[in-house]
């Protein structure tokens, strides 16, 4: 499975009411969106029809999010599954609109992927779902910082390892996908500041210059599931029943245990 086919079945499995998606290219992930949608990417020239109400945004990731009111069109948009969720149609609370479904792929340095699901947890619940792509380079060369070959990872990788140690409270499941892997996190908790109190000491500690020390379990993706699988896991209605009624994160438990039996 590539990393559109997991995107496809998540719409079909998870049922989002809102999708995000950081770096757009040519559309084609966006085609798989039926809901109110934000795509942001500073030079995307897309070229697929799209079906879903979509606010396209020509900016950087981090412009964006600077943003005063950076999700209004989400507040405003049209929402399909309404009749689902009708306490709260947009996934709105208190006039702030809330991400469901967020799909990374901006710009492949560390750095910046850590930023991005720094602001995207900002605007989420721990019901949403986070997906990074390019996150298990194949070879050292393909995660350079300083690109150099066709498929090119960047360092991305070590957003897991960083969200592994500084943030036990996450689920983190790498997927093994076509053709440079991704990564699902759930359990998102918008207070929490620890990656933003800690980000100098972890960019710091964790940027190095190239050649990049790319750990064995990565390059062999040892730890990496089948997207099938997950996708198939028992976990995914009591997660989306939990999402529609806005259950507190005290529901996350056991759904936590279901994704962690997956792979996490």
């Amino acid at each position: 499975m590539d990393r559109h086919g997991i995107l496809r079945q998540l719409h079909k499995v998870y049922r989002p009411r809102t999708y995000l998606e950081i770096g757009v290219n040519d559309g084609r992930s966006l085609t798989l969106s039926r809901v109110p949608t934000v795509a942001i990417d500073p030079a995307f020239k897309v070229t697929s029809e799209l079906s879903c109400d979509v606010h396209l945004v020509k900016a950087t990731s981090d412009a964006f999010f600077d943003r005063k009111d950076p999700l209004i069109h989400l507040r405003n948009g049209r929402n399909p599954f309404r009749a689902l969720a009708r306490r709260d149609p947009l996934n709105v609370l208190g006039g702030e609109p809330r991400l469901d479904l967020s799909f990374i792929d901006g710009m492949h340095l560390f750095e910046f992927a850590l930023r991005d699901f720094m602001n995207v947890e900002r605007h989420s619940r721990w019901s949403s779902v986070i997906v990074l792509d390019d996150m298990l380079p194949r070879d050292v060369d393909e995660a350079a910082r300083d690109r150099h070959t066709g498929m090119w990872t960047g360092d991305v990788f070590r957003v897991t390892q960083v969200l592994r140690r500084f943030r036990p409270d996450l689920v983190v499941v790498e997927l093994d996908t076509k053709p440079t892997g991704v990564v699902a996190v759930f359990g998102a908790d918008p207070t929490n500041t620890v990656l933003k109190d800690n980000y100098d000491k972890i960019i710091a500690e964790y940027r190095t210059d190239d050649p990049q020390d790319v750990p064995e379990e990565v390059l062999v993706r040892k730890n990496a599931v089948q997207g099938e699988d997950l996708l198939k896991a028992d976990f995914w209605p009591a997660l989306v029943r939990a999402r529609n009624l806005r259950r507190p994160r005290s529901a996350f438990a056991p759904i936590r245990r279901g994704i962690q039996a997956v792979g996490g």
